[in-house]
């Protein structure tokens, strides 16, 4: 039976000695001491062999070194030469076994955004690339970008940001997954698929904490200025520790929980911590505010939004992104006053997240809401006609060629609220009004269109003009 025979080969084989090789291969598996100074256990990975598997084949598929043969020779009691049956569980020392390259994918770009390898310069980085260990990346002014890693996590880089890619690998016998980022100066916002395995790690790291999760979406925020870094926890559990200790790193190790960190923030907390200080107490986030008028499609010059003021903000940050996770980023505006105006923006449909800042600098918990910018320009004149009472109106509008009705208002009264002429379904660009009465009068064109099943409307600024005897 094979698990008769596998327990048998196993106790013959531990009465083979394993020689001088062998003792040397079992001093590197001692265990190491931890920060008090006693030894900490051991931690090792199982691998079950198939018929005919050797050490050999074992330590060239899974372990960093091929001659590690002789460490598992050791740890294992058990004959390298020799081809073991199916079924033998085997001890491998989790320290030493080997981790394959991953790649990350670059899903999305906006403004200038650079990445180098190593030492090389910066050169520009489009979507569809892939960046590996080793590379930098970095952002200017309204420059976004977001990496997607092989378990569908994904990181997105803020306007003038600095980011590493520290670590980027898996076990290859347990598929555990490394993964470390230093952030040198801005954001990084990180959406953490949940980790399956004890010894998955994602880690964000700046010069003062190392944020790391098993599964969330949270924030950090560098500032090389004041030398502080704000973590948010949207979702999930964060675990903060100091970046040094002791002038030594202090990054907890794979497989450490998070309940172990000298800070658990949870979801809608943050903390702020300063360089060289110790790690900041949670916060809990301002609630999220909501828009004066989210519905309101943005046909004007510039694209800007009025936030209802929020208790205990000190300010606001307004996103724009084509999608509703916000991966792919085109706009990002902090103010102090609750109204943001970004400038023009090509038409499209988009979707911007407002939070309210608080006086700790962290940004709150957000609100989404979809948009339209359908920039619809709407010009208008009038003018008396010589030696007489008449008054000749015109007015043009862009997106001329989507079939257009005109309203045309005149009343004496600035709210037009009783109109004394109320014309509709005006077909051209042109009105003359004859024989008025000598007065003040206030009036307005609006633009109708009906394009792709939606109906838009643009009013003109109310003008007035006054007729005299």
């Amino acid at each position: 039976m094979p698990g008769r025979r596998a327990a048998a080969w196993l106790a013959a084989a531990c009465l083979i000695a394993t020689g001088a090789s062998g003792w040397s291969a079992l001093a590197h598996a001692q265990p190491a001491r931890g920060k008090s100074g006693a030894k900490a256990s051991p931690v090792y990975a199982s691998y079950t062999t198939h018929e005919g598997d050797t050490l050999y084949e074992i330590a060239a598929r899974y372990m960093a070194d091929p001659t590690d043969w002789a460490l598992l020779s050791s740890l294992n009691h058990v004959p390298a030469p020799r081809r073991m049956p199916a079924g033998i569980v085997l001890r491998l020392p989790s320290p030493r076994l080997r981790q394959d390259r991953d790649t990350a994918r670059v899903v999305a770009t906006s403004g200038p955004v650079e990445h180098a390898f190593d030492s090389s310069p910066y050169l520009p980085l489009k979507t569809g690339a892939t960046l590996a260990e080793g590379d930098r990346l970095r952002t200017g002014a309204n420059g976004f970008v977001t990496l997607e890693l092989p378990d569908g996590s994904y990181l997105t880089v803020a306007q003038n940001g600095e980011l590493n890619i520290e670590k980027l690998r898996h076990v290859t016998l347990t598929g555990a997954a490394d993964r470390i980022f230093d952030l040198h100066a801005g954001e990084v916002e990180s959406q953490v698929t949940h980790a399956t395995k004890r010894d998955d790690r994602f880690q964000i790291r700046s010069p003062s904490v190392v944020a790391g999760v098993r599964g969330t979406r949270f924030r950090v925020d560098y500032d090389g200025g004041t030398q502080t870094t704000a973590v948010a926890v949207l979702d999930g559990a964060v675990g903060v520790d100091p970046a040094t200790r002791h002038g030594q790193s202090a990054a907890p190790a794979p497989g450490r929980p998070l309940q172990a960190s000298e800070q658990l923030v949870k979801a809608s907390f943050g903390n702020v911590t300063h360089s060289g200080g110790a790690i900041g107490s949670p916060v809990q986030l301002l609630p999220a505010p909501a828009l004066a008028k989210p519905a309101h499609v943005q046909d004007g010059k510039t694209v800007a939004f009025d936030v209802n003021p929020a208790e205990h903000a000190v300010g606001y940050r307004l996103q724009i992104s084509h999608d509703a996770d916000q991966l792919d980023l085109v706009r990002d505006l902090r103010v102090s006053a609750p109204h943001a105006d970004f400038g023009d923006l090509p038409d499209g449909t988009y979707f911007v997240r407002v939070a309210s800042t608080d006086s700790n600098g962290l940004d709150g918990l957000p609100n989404v809401y979809a948009f339209e910018r359908r920039q619809l320009g709407l010009d208008a004149s009038a003018a008396q006609r010589a030696n007489s009472r008449d008054y000749e109106f015109r007015w043009f509008v862009s997106h001329s060629d989507v079939p257009t009705r005109f309203r045309f208002v005149l009343a004496k009264t600035a709210d037009l609220s009783q109109p004394v002429i109320d014309r509709t379904d005006l077909p051209g660009g042109e009105l003359v009004i004859t024989d008025l009465p000598p007065g003040v009068y206030y009036w307005t064109i609006v633009a109708e269109q009906f394009d792709n099943g939606r109906f838009y409307e643009k009013s003109s600024p109310v003008r007035s003009f006054t007729l005299a005897r």
